[in-house]
């Protein structure tokens, strides 16, 4: 019987994807399983997925003839998988080796239904650890307790799939898929109904071993054109399950209060889009702040710093044009599955790492070794 699936979609990482399949190499299992979704790739990443059939124990590969974006990537990847436990990868992240066993072992121990993790962010050289916001560790409690309060952190807004395990039996209770089609922001309404309904969760104590590459320069993160807009839907289909949830009263301020510091982020930030997507921007978020219930959003801006309120304030209150959502290109292949576009601007891409053009380096003892070296350099704060 499969324990453990890893899913881990691929679009045009051909640079990364040897390092991500040492990294799963060095954490196989016979009761591990591997599902590589190949999301329609159009540079050498299909030829390496392939070798690593050979390559790494457990590896299944899954292909998609449409390029569907990472949300897709992954349900495929969830529909494919047969293990008792699931946990997520992108194809141009890594492990750290012998990760996965006590990722296991910190589920299997709590007993809930998801446990989230710590990860490390790498950006060049530099490793910086981003940690679960939430308080108390290895302790078992109510999903939906960690959603508030509505003026701080909480986990709802540490919502990467990729940090942390699921049980099964969210597979099974619907709740473990993402929002078919988002570009961006996908895990946005998937991490608060996973918070809404599921029943127990936990902060694994002490389990580091995620590494998350920051500033790849196709990930959806830098670039600016329409894509990036998905992050609209994806936060109107968050407010509108809240609406429909018994305790709406109580989560709807934090919901609203998020999706108001997300529009003002990307208005601080117009300069990467591309004009009529940064026009398009505008007026969907001033269309959204409108539909928005008017008292609770009143309140979010009450409490807001000053600048922020009065960009949005004055958002609130400008009036739909029909050119700004006009002339806008529809959406283009995505260059590779999505980030959550919800952080400041990354740095500069990492350089091409040049054993993507050496398909033997993946049965290169060597590699592996390069590889845990590179996991512990830089600073770690």
């Amino acid at each position: 019987m499969v324990k453990l699936s890893v899913i881990v979609p691929f679009f045009n990482v051909q640079q990364y994807a040897l390092d991500t399949l040492r990294s799963l190499r060095a954490n196989a299992s016979p009761d591990y399983e591997f599902v590589l979704v190949d999301d329609c790739s159009t540079d050498r990443t299909p030829a390496i997925l392939e070798q690593a059939l050979d390559s790494v124990p457990g590896a299944r590969l899954v292909r998609h003839e449409k390029n569907g974006g990472l949300a897709t990537a992954r349900n495929t990847g969830i529909d494919a998988a047969r293990g008792e436990y699931l946990t997520f990868l992108d194809g141009d992240d890594w492990y750290g080796p012998g990760y996965l066993p006590r990722l296991l072992g910190a589920i299997t121990d709590l007993g809930t239904d998801f446990v989230r993790v710590d990860h490390v962010q790498c950006t060049g050289s530099t490793r910086n650890i981003i940690r679960v916001p939430h308080g108390r560790r290895g302790t078992v409690l109510k999903a939906r307790d960690a959603i508030l309060p509505a003026d701080r952190s909480t986990s709802v807004d540490y919502p990467y799939a990729w940090a942390g395990i699921y049980h099964r039996r969210l597979v099974d209770r619907g709740l473990l898929h993402f929002p078919d089609g988002l570009r961006t922001a996908e895990d946005r309404p998937w991490i608060w109904r996973l918070h809404r309904e599921a029943d127990t969760f936990a902060v694994a104590a002490d389990l580091m071993g995620i590494f998350y590459r920051r500033g790849v320069s196709t990930s959806l993160t830098q670039i600016g054109d329409v894509r990036q807009l998905d992050f609209i839907r994806s936060f109107d289909q968050v407010i509108a399950e809240t609406a429909r949830d018994r305790d709406a009263d109580a989560f709807m301020p934090k919901a609203v209060r998020t999706y108001c510091a997300i529009i003002a982020h990307h208005l601080n930030n117009l300069e990467r889009f591309e004009p009529a997507v940064a026009r398009r921007l505008k007026a969907m978020s001033a269309a959204a702040l409108r539909k928005l219930p008017q008292d609770v959003l009143t309140e979010a801006l009450d409490s807001m710093d000053l600048e922020r309120s009065v960009k949005l304030r004055r958002l609130r209150r400008r009036p739909g044009r029909a050119e700004d959502t006009a002339a806008v290109p529809a959406h283009p292949p995505a260059p590779r599955p999505g980030r959550a576009a919800v952080g400041p601007d990354a740095a500069d891409a990492d350089a091409a790492d040049p054993a993507a053009d050496n398909l033997d380096a993946l049965d290169d003892p060597e590699s592996l070794d390069d590889l845990d070296a590179r996991d512990n350099e830089g600073e770690v704060a």
